[in-house]
């Protein structure tokens, strides 16, 4: 029962942490073992997700403490993103990054796909505690597989921590690639989580969908991933690695204008549609960007690159979230998915104005 703001300001305080630990995430990472900070980084998910399963048990579980247990569980989602990136050129060659990429965005589209449907149908049948006991064991099954992870070295730090970040805030701010990207992604994910924060209160509001139908029509996003990271690998050999790049943006304003039209006419035909091209479209973005930036960033800068773009860019959401509240407090959703539809017309603007559509292939470092 909780209205536009109120689902806003929980998508706030759960997207705060990747705007304040991220740089120390990868500070750490880039000092550390990569595997431990995963395996801990889950095993604090995993530690949120039982303190709610006890909350809900004990009948204590409020709004206010949902958000708390939300950025909980959202500070190991951080040190996980930022540190990821620097494992994989570890293991993987130069010549296989960009297929090691597609194929973690194939597994992770697959939990994005299967997540929210069958969330709902749980929900529906047996209630929060058991959705969440299922989330708990799946956490810490994924705990146990990164510690099976071969160990990696670490790269012996002993330089300032300041100069160490401003090296990694000026390699991302000054490469002419990086720094457009940077700019697409902090207006994608304003303009991303304004859309998400609405949307729950719009479909059930406007839309009259059901829980069912919410969750399958998010479990859209997930189906347009794995199908984006599918084809990810033929796609790459046909088109240029620029024009690969901004496929992500195009397919992402598609998405805001077919949910934009079932504002007019309402369909969860149209819903889902659109869902479908929020996830095809940014995942062949996610995993050629990620490529692009393996590929142009010395090994001991990953990490701080990493955090340093995942600070501006996942900082943007609770800036998405709390302009929801602000536009939801005075007006209907519909006004929220409107705004969206603005913001994702000017990120693929910034992008197609740069130098990262003329890209042929991937670049290598001397040359970006």
């Amino acid at each position: 029962s909780a209205s536009t703001s109120e689902t806003a300001i929980l998508q706030t305080v759960q997207s705060l942490p990747f705007l304040l630990a991220a740089i120390p995430a990868g500070l750490l990472a880039d000092r550390s073992s990569r595997k431990t900070i995963l395996a801990m980084a889950e095993a604090l998910r995993a530690f949120s997700f039982g303190l709610l399963i006890l909350l809900i048990a004990l009948d204590s579980l409020t709004l206010s403490t949902l958000a708390l247990l939300g950025f909980l569980g959202a500070m190991g989602t951080v040190a996980y993103s930022v540190t990821s990136p620097g494992l994989v050129p570890l293991l993987v060659a130069r010549p296989l990054l960009s297929m090691a990429n597609s194929r973690l965005e194939l597994a992770r589209s697959v939990a994005f796909a299967s997540g929210p449907s069958i969330a709902g149908l749980i929900f529906n049948a047996a209630g929060a505690s058991f959705s969440y006991s299922i989330a708990l064991v799946l956490s810490l099954t994924a705990v146990n597989l990164l510690r099976s992870l071969p160990l990696n070295p670490t790269i012996p730090k002993h330089g300032k921590l300041w100069r160490e970040l401003t090296e990694g805030m000026h390699f991302t701010f000054a490469n002419p690639l990086l720094r457009p990207i940077l700019m697409t992604a902090v207006i994608f994910n304003t303009s991303w989580f304004l859309l998400q924060a609405a949307y729950v209160p719009y479909a059930a509001r406007h839309l009259g969908f059901s829980s069912f139908e919410v969750g399958a029509t998010m479990a859209a996003y997930g189906v347009g991933m794995i199908a984006g990271a599918i084809s990810a690998a033929w796609i790459s050999k046909h088109i240029r690695f620029g024009s690969l790049i901004i496929s992500g943006p195009i397919g992402a304003l598609l998405g805001a204008i077919t949910m934009a039209g079932s504002i007019w006419y309402p369909s969860f035909a149209l819903v889902w549609g659109s869902f479908f091209f929020f996830g095809a479209g940014p995942v062949l973005w996610t995993i050629s960007t990620a490529t692009l930036k393996q590929a142009i960033t010395p090994p001991n800068l990953i990490s701080r690159i990493s955090a340093v773009i995942m600070t501006l860019t996942y900082g943007a959401r609770p800036m998405g979230a709390l302009l929801a509240v602000a536009i939801g407090s005075a007006y209907p959703p519909e006004y929220c998915i409107l705004a969206a539809c603005l913001g994702f017309a000017a990120q693929l603007a910034i992008i197609m104005f740069s130098s990262v559509p003329k890209l042929a292939d991937i670049p290598e470092a001397e040359l970006a």
